[in-house]
């Protein structure tokens, strides 16, 4: 669990996720735990010490979601910036978005997420999302099945 009111210095870190692609419909997580707790968002977490991206967005979809998937390729890179109610940083992560499409395996939530399930793009508007993830999900869509 991260600590919020340290006084530690904070420093980007590096993290992953992924748009995963099931007959038109994007996989989504709703988050457990802070800063994103109750939101749906793209399966994904940090990269461990020595481990490449890819092997991170692999490892957190078997993790979060128990699916497999082919990642095609980078759909883009977030930055997620949390501050506290007097303005001061908190949480920074730069997340590498990969984009691919399901092999196999039906999504169960695991680790640190409380849901996961395949949902429709036009869905997203309606539901409590992280910041910016309708975008990234259609930039996504749009970079593996063109328009």
């Amino acid at each position: 669990m991260i600590d919020f009111d340290t006084n530690a210095r904070i420093v980007p870190l590096a993290a992953v996720s992924a748009a995963i692609f099931r007959d038109g419909r994007v996989l989504l997580v709703k988050r457990s735990r802070p800063p994103s707790a109750e939101m749906w968002s793209l399966p994904g977490g940090h990269i461990e010490p020595g481990e490449t991206a890819l092997d991170a967005v692999n490892r957190e979809l078997r993790e979060e979601t128990t699916i497999a998937a082919r990642i095609v390729e980078i759909a883009g890179v977030k930055d997620v910036i949390h501050r506290n109610d007097s303005g001061k940083l908190i949480f920074h992560r730069v997340v590498i978005v990969f984009c691919g499409e399901w092999l196999s395996g039906e999504p169960k939530a695991g680790d640190d997420a409380a849901a996961a399930g395949w949902h429709d793009l036009n869905e997203l508007p309606v539901l409590a999302t992280t910041e910016g993830l309708a975008e990234i999900a259609r930039s996504a869509r749009m970079k593996l099945f063109g328009p």
